[in-house]
This record gives C-alpha cells, sequence and structure tokens, in this order.
C-alpha cells in the first residue's frame, strides 16, 4: 500500500513534530497560564498542514510528536502523553474535513486552531471528572483552560500564514496551502 505522503512530506512532519517537542522541552515555561502550551502546539500542527498540504499531515505530526516526547521522557503521563499531542492534532483534521475549502488560510487556521484548543480542553475536563471533581467546577475548569488556550492558538494561528508566504517565496515548499487559497 502506498503512503499518502512523499519522502519530502514525511520529512517536514517528522521535522515539525521534532521540532515541536525540543523546543517545548528546552522552553519549560512556568507561567502560570493554562494553555501556553497551545501556542506551540497549534503553530507546528498548522504550518505542518500548510506546507505539506494534505488532510492527515496534523495527525502524523501529533502522534509522532507524543512517540517523539514518550521517548524523550518530556512532560508527564507515560504513555498517555500520545493523547496529549495526538487529541488535538486529530480533532483539527476532523475539523479540516468537515470545512474543506470554504474559508481562507487565515480563517483555515484560526477555526483549526480554536478546534485543537477545544479537543485539548476537553482532555482536560475529562481528566478532571475522572479524579472526582464535580461536574459544576469541572465545567469552570473546562471553560477557563479553553479561554486561556483559545487566546495562545489564536495568537499562534495568525502567524502561520506569514511563515508559509515566506517559506513559500524562498522555495521551500513544493505544495503548499498557498497554492490552493489563491
Amino acid at each position: 500500500m502506498k503512503s499518502p505522503f512523499d519522502l519530502q512530506d514525511a520529512l517536514f512532519i517528522g521535522f515539525c513534530a521534532t521540532l515541536l517537542v525540543v523546543i517545548k522541552s528546552m522552553m519549560r515555561l512556568k507561567l502560570g497560564l493554562s494553555g501556553h502550551s497551545m501556542f506551540l502546539m497549534t503553530f507546528f500542527y498548522l504550518v505542518c498542514y500548510g506546507a505539506v498540504g494534505r488532510v492527515g499531515a496534523i495527525t502524523a505530526c501529533g502522534f509522532l510528536a507524543g512517540l517523539v516526547a514518550m521517548m524523550l521522557s518530556v512532560g508527564k503521563g507515560g504513555p498517555l502523553i500520545l493523547l496529549k499531542f495526538g487529541l488535538p492534532a486529530l480533532a483539527m483534521d476532523i475539523a479540516l474535513l468537515l470545512m474543506a475549502g470554504l474559508f481562507s488560510l487565515r480563517w483555515q487556521c484560526i477555526i483549526l486552531g480554536l478546534v485543537g484548543c477545544l479537543a485539548w480542553a476537553a482532555k482536560g475536563w475529562i481528566g478532571n471528572l475522572l479524579a472526582g471533581m464535580s461536574t459544576q467546577v469541572a465545567l469552570v475548569q473546562f471553560g477557563i483552560s479553553f479561554l486561556q488556550g483559545g487566546v495562545f492558538a489564536i495568537a499562534a494561528a495568525l502567524l502561520v500564514p506569514s511563515v508559509l508566504q515566506r517559506l513559500h517565496a524562498h522555495d521551500l515548499l513544493h505544495r503548499s496551502q498557498l497554492d490552493n487559497d489563491k
């Protein structure tokens, strides 16, 4: 069975996943704000999608980032770290299937960033419920996480089109969403 990604696509997906984990582990920012991790996650997932230009690239990048983080023992959670990286990526790809070609690249990035943030916050909400937190408190915590993460996700999503334009201007992309956005 032939892979949907050619070698250049696969290398770029691996590059984005590895760079996401390495920068995240190097910075280890303790800002005290829930959701600051959504900035890097959203940025690299959207750059990966924009450069590769195929549905499934975000999911591949997310689960690959989870595997790299698990192998390098970055963060807490052991094997569950796959879900931390993979669920937002999977949600973004599913949303991409539903809105294929409906919006410009900038709006696609914003919507996908918010969908990824929603999946990230929902993961925390389910974890809080499983830990025994009351439903009302868990829902308030979910809302706070979504709002704070949404700010970081939107900030990252707004950077992606200009980064893709610069990569495209220097002829570093063989296929991208910029080609489809015209």
